[in-house]
């Protein structure tokens, strides 16, 4: 059970940092009306907001760098908690910014998941 976790946690990082680096426009088919996103404070629920907020951050083409993966069964019937740490490399800046970023995924009955809950918050000092 712990290893599927780990491999579930792993493949969706590596795909929503896909998504997110490459085609963000599609970034939103992760998420439910009933998600909700935690972006440096602001609080958004469905994957309409979420879609929209995402698609109009201040800059384009960017490269995630993931540094940890963190994977947990959740309480809820074959969920998974995931904690990521990494950084934002954007394109003509010279410095990387550092993030945290969580996420509950709740599987779908297509055998799939999709994001519940998702916290993103910029790591500074």
């Amino acid at each position: 059970m712990e290893e599927q976790t780990e491999i579930v946690g792993r493949a969706f990082v590596d795909h929503y940092y896909n998504l997110f680096d490459n085609d963000r426009s599609s970034i939103g088919t992760l998420y439910q009306p009933s998600s909700m996103f935690s972006f440096e404070g602001q609080k958004l629920l469905g994957n309409e907001d979420i879609s929209a907020k995402l698609n109009a951050l201040p800059f384009g083409q960017c490269r995630h760098v993931i540094s940890t993966i963190d994977s947990q069964p959740s309480s809820f019937s074959g969920g998974i908690i995931v904690f990521v740490s990494g950084s934002i490399q954007l394109l003509g800046e010279d410095h990387p910014l550092r993030f945290s970023q969580m996420f509950h995924l709740i599987p779908t009955m297509e055998g799939s998941f999709f994001v519940q809950n998702d916290i993103f918050r910029l790591n500074y000092g």
